[in-house]
C-alpha cells in the first residue's frame, strides 16, 4: 500500500511512499540500539551537532517542504527548521543538567552513584502542525540518551517526516538507530501496543492521548508520554497598552491557523471596559492576511491541513451559534473545495452548554465577566490545562492568576503560544499526563540507577544471631 501526501493550500500531490510494517521497524531498531547506547555520550552528541549541520545547510529546501505540505506560511516554516536546528544544543544541556551523573560519599568509605541508562527502543508518534519541530523535540533527547528510535510521523505530513530522518542518517546516525514507519492510524496504533517498544513519546490529541493512557494503565513498565491539546485561556484585564494587547491576543489565537496547541481558544475580559480593546482587537484581525504559503505579501495564516480538519472547525463553530453564541466576526471560507478559513471571533457569554473542547482552527470565543475572580474561575472552566495568560498591568493580577489557574504554561503580558524550548513544556489534566516535553525531555528518554559502590566487602551483622558459644561447656 501507499500513501500521498498532497499540499492543502493547493491540492497538489507533492510525495508518495509505500506503508511500513510496525514489527519489522521495531526489530530493525532493537538489534540496533545496544551498539549505539554503548558509545560514549560524546560521541553521540557530536553526531547529533552534525545532524544541525546537516539541516542548516539544508534549511531552505526543508522549509518549503514544511510550508508546502502543512500549508503554513514560508516565513513559519523557516522558524521551524530553526527550531530543529537548535534543538540539539539545548537537549546536550539539558541533558546535563537533568541527567548527570553524581557520586556523594556513603556509610564505611564506599560510595553513592547515581547514572542514567536507555529505555531501549522508544515510539514516536508526531502531529501535522509541527511535522519537524515537535517530533524532534523527542528523538533528540531519545538518541542523546542512547535509545533507538522508531518514528511515525502524520499520516498528514510523511514527506517532513521522511526528509528529517534522512537527515539524521546523513548525520550518521545508523539507519538501524532511527527508522520511519510510513503509515496512517492502523499503523500508529500497531507501533503504540507493539510489546517490543519499551516506550511511547506521543503529541496530538487529547482523545487519542487518552486512549493511550487507558492502553498504558496495566503497562507500568514502559515509559509514556504524552503532549495533548488544550481550551486555552487569554484574560484580558486592566490592560495598559491597548495596541499591544490586541496583538498578543491576535497572535495567540490565530497563529498557524490557530493548529497550535497552545493557542488561546477563550478571550476572557471584563463585562464593562473591554469594548476598546475588542474594537483594536477586530480591526487587526480585519488586516490578517490568509494566503498560500508562498503568496506575496507573505500571509500570516495559510490553509488548515485538509478539508476534513476544515469541515471540523466550521462544525463546531455552528454548534456554539446553535447554542446561543453571537457571531463579532464570522468564520468564512472563501472556496468551499479548500481548507482556507477566515478568522472568527463569537461572545459565547449567554451560551447555553459551552462545549469544553478544543477548536483546532482559527477560532477564538469571547467570553464577558463581572471581576477578576470570575475570570480565574471561567479560566479554570475547564478539562484541559497546558496554556494560559494574564494581560495586565497589575502584578497582583498576575500573582493571582499563576497561582489560581491550573495549566502546565502560565504567561503575564506575553502569548498563550511560542514556549521556549529552554524550557519545560506540559500540560495537566487532559492535556498531558505530567511528562513535560523539552527541556525536560531528558527526565523521560532516560531512567536513574542508584548504586551503592565499595572496593573492599565490608559487612557485618550486629543484631538477631545467636551467641556460636552458647551450649558450650
Amino acid at each position: 500500500m501507499t500513501l500521498t501526501s498532497t499540499e492543502p493550500a493547493t491540492g497538489k500531490e507533492i510525495w508518495t511512499g509505500s506503508t511500513g510494517d510496525a514489527e519489522e521497524e521495531i526489530a530493525i531498531a532493537r538489534k540496533s540500539w545496544a551498539a549505539w547506547a554503548s558509545q560514549s555520550l560524546s560521541y553521540r552528541i557530536e553526531t547529533l551537532r552534525r545532524f544541525a549541520n546537516v539541516v542548516r545547510a539544508k534549511e531552505e529546501e526543508f522549509a518549503d517542504l514544511i510550508a508546502r505540505e502543512a500549508g503554513k506560511p514560508l516565513w513559519e516554516a523557516r522558524t521551524e527548521v530553526a527550531a530543529v536546528i537548535g534543538k540539539v544544543d539545548i537537549s546536550v544541556t539539558a541533558y546535563s543538567e537533568r541527567t548527570p551523573q553524581r557520586k556523594a560519599e556513603g556509610a564505611m568509605g564506599s560510595k553513592v552513584a547515581v547514572r542514567h541508562k536507555p529505555h531501549g527502543v522508544l515510539a514516536v508518534l508526531g502531529p501535522y502542525n509541527f511535522p519537524a519541530h515537535l517530533p524532534n523535540g523527542h528523538i533528540v533527547p531519545a538518541l542523546l540518551a542512547g535509545n533507538a528510535v522508531v518514528f511515525k510521523p502524520s499520516e498528514k505530513t510523511p514527506a517532513s517526516g521522511a526528509f528529517l530522518v534522512d537527515c539524521f542518517h546523513e548525520a550518521g546516525v545508523p539507519d538501524g538507530v532511527i527508522r520511519l514507519l510510513i503509515g496512517g492510524p492502523e499503523q500508529g496504533k500497531a507501533l503504540a501496543g507493539s510489546d517490543r517498544i519499551d516506550g511511547l513519546l506521543f503529541t496530538g490529541s487529547a482523545r487519542v492521548g487518552r486512549m493511550l493512557a487507558l492502553e498504558y494503565a496495566d503497562k507500568p513498565h514502559k515509559i509514556l508520554a504524552i503532549e495533548a491539546g488544550g481550551n486555552n485561556p487569554l484574560v484580558a484585564w486592566d490592560v495598559k497598552d491597548i495596541h499591544a494587547a490586541a496583538a498578543i491576543i491576535v497572535q495567540s489565537a490565530f497563529l498557524s491557523a490557530g493548529q497550535r496547541c497552545t493557542c488561546a481558544r477563550r478571550l476572557i475580559v471584563p463585562e464593562e471596559g473591554h469594548e476598546k480593546l475588542l474594537d483594536e482587537v477586530l480591526k487587526l484581525t480585519d488586516r490578517i492576511i490568509v494566503d498560500h504559503p508562498h503568496a506575496d505579501p507573505q500571509p500570516f495564516m495559510g490553509p488548515l491541513i485538509d478539508n476534513e480538519a476544515a469541515d471540523k472547525v466550521q462544525d463546531q463553530y455552528m454548534k456554539l451559534m446553535m447554542k446561543g453564541g453571537v457571531p463579532i466576526r464570522r468564520l468564512d471560507r472563501p472556496q468551499e473545495d479548500m481548507p482556507f478559513l477566515t478568522p472568527a471571533i463569537i461572545d459565547v457569554t449567554t451560551a447555553k452548554d459551552r462545549p469544553d473542547e478544543e477548536i483546532f482552527g482559527p477560532v477564538l470565543q469571547l467570553i464577558r465577566v463581572r471581576d477578576f475572580d470570575d475570570a480565574i474561575a471561567e479560566a479554570n472552566r475547564t478539562r484541559f490545562g497546558l496554556a494560559a495568560s494574564v494581560l495586565t498591568r497589575t502584578p497582583e493580577h498576575y500573582n493571582k492568576f499563576w497561582a489560581s489557574v491550573r495549566a502546565g504554561v502560565i504567561n503575564w503580558n506575553k502569548p498563550t503560544n511560542g514556549a521556549p524550548s529552554s524550557a519545560p513544556f506540559g500540560g495537566v489534566g487532559m492535556s498531558g499526563n505530567h511528562r513535560p516535553s523539552a527541556f525536560y525531555a531528558a527526565d523521560y528518554c532516560a531512567y536513574p540507577v542508584t548504586s551503592l559502590e565499595a572496593e573492599l566487602c565490608r559487612a557485618t551483622i550486629a543484631q538477631g544471631l545467636r551467641d556460636p558459644n552458647s551450649g558450650k561447656e
